[in-house]
């Protein structure tokens, strides 16, 4: 059996490169790592880290196709971020006009949990821990 240790980073594409770059910095309080431009692709690539860990990586190409986020789709469905207070997270989220779903309640683990949309209408999730 494979000896994985943890996940390593989950890379986005993103069409409008400074606007997603905002929201994952601005709003969701990533924070930048490195930036680089790879001129053999016309593609700015974002190292971005939450608490000091590597965890995304934001592309950007020239005139990507969009993906379906819904109806849902077969295939990766969400990024999830853990909270410790859910009322907080939705009203700082607020603050930059950023509109949460209707809080929902995990049916097996009883915890509570919302989604909102990235520039791209990716679904990203908050899971209260």
């Amino acid at each position: 059996m494979l000896q994985l240790k943890e996940i390593h980073h989950i890379a986005i594409i993103c069409s409008d490169f400074q606007r997603s770059k905002k929201f994952y910095t601005e709003i969701l309080g990533l924070e930048i790592i490195r930036e680089v431009y790879r001129k053999e692709r016309d593609s700015y690539k974002l190292d971005l880290s939450l608490n000091g860990h590597y965890v995304i990586e934001l592309f950007s190409f020239p005139s990507p196709p969009n993906r379906i986020s819904r109806p849902e789709a077969a295939g990766l469905r969400h990024l999830a971020f853990a909270v410790a207070d859910l009322e907080k997270c939705i009203i700082d989220l607020e603050k930059n006009h950023v509109i949460a779903e209707p809080i929902r309640m995990d049916e097996f683990t009883g915890k509570r949990f919302t989604f909102i949309s990235d520039p791209d209408d990716s679904p990203i999730e908050f899971y209260e821990v």
